[in-house]
């Protein structure tokens, strides 16, 4: 009878088989992808050799320079984990799963892309429903070699002979959930769930909401839908690009590696208030004041303050010209104001209806006091010579301004006057809330930026030589696409990006460079996340970017720390996709342990009794601890538990969660107690360092080996959604929690999840 030692032994040495059988097709798909680098590199080479003869030999030419270029950026950024799976199936084909598809020189399949249909089963095939699957591998690889296989067998009698003993179940899923983290977010390619790939694969059309609590992976499918429907609908995105909208700089950094390591590089990230070109936010406002600049009827104000800049004078004006006085009346500053308006036109560019009425009625006024008979031509000369008059460009600036964003909302703001006159919809302590001094933006004030911009549009002048260039580009435009639809190419090319390349352009500008910089630029898909952060004014912002509203956006209702943010998805949307938004929701936390969960269960029922968590998949046998301290010994003891707690995750990382008031002390602290291994964050900094200091608003969609929250009592009491910022503190940690308090704790964290260490 076989021991259970010998059981295991036998285990071990069948998987050792596995590993050996599947190197050399391993090694085999690494030789096939670095030909095909090598190949397309010296083909990248020989077009740029190639001289332009004439100007279809230079369209020519540039077409295949930017196919190649983006084939070569995604060969070169798919070597970690090239291949991490394969299908046997019960007729005996055998399919392997991968980064991206390869085939050889007789188009045979070697390889198959994971958003491929037929990749479909590696990720939605299980016992119940295994399909014509007979064995789902999972191939770990580090570098180029296979490190180790896992299989979940479905059919173990339609196997080939000894293979049936290497069955793991979960194994490569809780491998990843249990490796150290490294301040940058992984991507889940090859352990992606069945819930996720549901996510990921739904059509392009529309609105998904995809709703999920703390650790389900809702950023991480978003972001893997983005590599998959940009590989899916490429000819329709690839020319318009898709937008990630993140909460902040340090969030973005920490998901920026997960697309390029799917093989899609031309993604546009940005931060909500980073979406204005130009303007960098500095500080954010008060709760109170960023509430009333989310409102969405800050729009009617904005609305209003543009018409005030459209002004008729009371008794009329007048202009002096050499010796000529020239009366303006206010019927006809009426008259010209109205038909400017009727126009439909930003009030920039119904600027020029308005100085045109008004140019037209001080020519003929000049001729008319003049006494003389005029021609239509001498109107015009009349009409040119005034409005170069700086009298008159006074005036026509006095009553019909240009703006410029910045120059409307800084009005607003800081002359009470404007600010009375144009925020009716507001009462009076709103209106005093936005008064102001200087002009330095903040996060909230973006949105407004934007809608100003919106409903100005551009300030400069559109001469004729500016409109004579845009319809030049617009032609070459249509011919790059007129010639890249005749060559046939096996992947879309920008036709933007050949016309730019033709024009010499010195430097190569991709889809994602010019939308980065181009506030009115229209994106084939938007994805939001933390999305329950957004006000309505924000939501008005993103709305913009997506006219096709085809959009993901992803968030937790239960995790609304913003004043100004959502409370449900149904007030949200409802706005702006009537009836024409889905939702999903994930149900299955893989990051956050049980043990972690039941601490900060009091916190989502004081936020919602009616929410259910998410429900762990894993257990670490480790309950949260907590350390009461003595008053004015709370920074040093936060320093020795992050030390103690660094050395047992090493070479993991810790995060400290403080309140917004304890920021410094803590942080000075640690780094005085562990030189070189702590670092602060704002909204440009990395997560590198193996100890973090964060305060909530910064720790959103972050995850962490462990976490170490500080004074919870506080971090409830520093906002109007108190218990929402400590279940997001809370949440964060993927092993371990700790929490330290000078402070009592407050009611909603239950003593019996909690192991107490000793006071200080």
């Amino acid at each position: 009878m076989d021991t259970e030692a010998n059981v295991s032994n036998r285990t071990d040495d069948s998987r050792d088989d596995a590993v050996r059988e599947e190197q050399p097709y391993i090694s085999y798909l690494y030789e096939r992808l670095d030909l095909l680098r090598e190949r397309t590199a010296a083909r990248l080479a020989e077009l740029y050799r190639q001289p332009g003869f004439n100007h279809q030999a230079v369209w020519d030419r540039e077409a295949f320079v930017a196919r190649d270029v983006e084939r070569l950026q995604r060969l070169g950024s798919v070597d970690r984990g090239l291949c991490f799976g394969r299908l046997d199936f019960t007729d005996q084909r055998t399919s392997y799963i991968g980064r991206i598809g390869l085939s050889d020189d007789e188009y045979e399949n070697l390889l198959v892309d994971w958003r491929a249909p037929a990749a479909e089963p590696f990720y939605r095939a299980t016992a119940a429903d295994p399909g014509d699957l007979a064995r789902r591998r999972h191939i770990q690889t580090r570098r180029r070699e296979v490190v180790a296989v896992d299989d979940e067998v479905f059919a173990p009698d339609r196997l080939p002979a000894g293979s049936q003993g290497t069955l793991r179940g979960e194994a490569a899923l809780l491998a990843s959930l249990t490796a150290h983290r490294t301040g940058r977010m992984s991507d889940i390619v090859a352990t992606i769930q069945a819930e996720q790939d549901r996510i990921i694969r739904s059509p392009l059309a529309g609105v998904l909401v995809v709703q999920g609590g703390p650790g389900t992976g809702k950023t991480v499918a978003a972001l893997h839908r983005a590599a998959y429907l940009l590989y899916t609908y490429r000819d329709r995105l690839s020319e318009k690009g898709v937008l990630v909208v993140g909460p902040n700089r340090t969030f973005l950094h920490y998901i920026d590696q997960v697309l390029p390591s799917l093989g899609e590089t031309g993604v546009v990230m940005s931060a909500v208030d980073e979406l204005f070109p130009g303007v960098q936010a500095g500080s954010p406002d008060p709760d109170e004041v960023a509430v009333v600049k989310g409102d969405a009827r800050m729009a009617e104000v904005i609305a209003a303050a543009v018409r005030e800049h459209q002004r008729v004078p009371r008794g009329g004006r007048t202009v002096k010209i050499d010796r000529v006085v020239l009366a303006l009346d206010a019927a006809t500053c009426r008259k010209a104001r109205t038909k400017a308006r009727r126009s439909r036109r930003p009030h920039n560019a119904a600027r020029r209806v308005f100085v045109q009425e008004i140019l037209d009625h001080l020519a003929a006024e000049h001729a008319r006091l003049l006494g003389d008979v005029v021609e239509d031509d001498d109107l015009a000369e009349i009409r040119s010579d005034l409005q170069g008059e700086p009298e008159v460009t006074a005036l026509l600036d006095e009553l019909w301004p240009r703006l410029t964003p910045q120059q409307l909302i800084g009005a607003l703001f800081t002359d009470p006057g404007l600010l009375k006159a144009a925020g009716s919809a507001l009462d009076d302590t709103e209106r005093s809330l936005l008064e102001r001094t200087g002009n330095e933006w903040t996060p909230a004030d973006v949105p407004l930026l934007d809608e100003a911009a919106e409903l100005l549009g551009d300030a400069g002048d559109t001469d004729a030589a500016a409109r004579a260039a845009a319809a030049q580009e617009e032609a070459e435009v249509r011919f790059a696409r007129e010639l890249l639809d005749s060559l046939e190419l096996d992947m879309p090319v920008d036709p933007e990006l050949v016309a730019e390349r033709y024009r010499g352009t010195p430097t190569r500008r991709s889809v994602g460079e010019r939308a980065a910089s181009d506030r009115t630029w229209s994106y084939g898909h938007v994805i939001v996340d933390e999305a329950q952060e957004l006000s309505p004014m924000a939501w008005r912002m993103i709305m913009r970017r997506a006219p096709g509203r085809s959009m993901t956006v992803v968030g937790d209702i239960a995790q609304t720390g913003a004043a100004a943010g959502a409370r449900s998805w149904g007030d949200v949307l409802d706005e702006h996709v009537p009836g024409r938004w889905r939702q999903e929701t994930l149900t299955v936390n893989y990051r956050t342990p049980s043990e972690v969960m039941d601490t900060a269960a009091g916190a989502l029922a004081a936020i919602d009794a009616h929410v259910s968590p998410p429900a762990s998949v894993r257990s670490t046998g480790v309950r949260p601890w907590v350390r009461p301290v003595g008053s004015g010994m709370l920074a040093d003891a936060v320093a020795e538990a992050t030390a103690a707690e660094a050395e047992t995750v090493a070479p993991g990382n810790v995060a400290v969660i403080v309140p917004a008031a304890d920021l410094d002390s803590v942080y000075a602290a640690l780094t005085a107690a562990m030189p070189s291994a702590v670092s602060r964050v704002d909204n440009s900094a990395t997560l590198d360092s193996p100890v973090t200091v964060l305060t909530v608003a910064q720790v959103k969609g972050l995850e962490f080996d462990a976490v170490v929250v500080v004074e919870p009592a506080q971090i409830m009491a520093d906002s109007a959604r108190g218990a929402t910022d400590l279940y997001v503190a809370l949440t964060r940690p993927t092993q371990r929690l700790g929490i330290v308090h000078a402070q009592a704790l407050p009611d909603v964290l239950d003593p019996a999840t909690l192991e107490v260490r000793g006071r200080a």
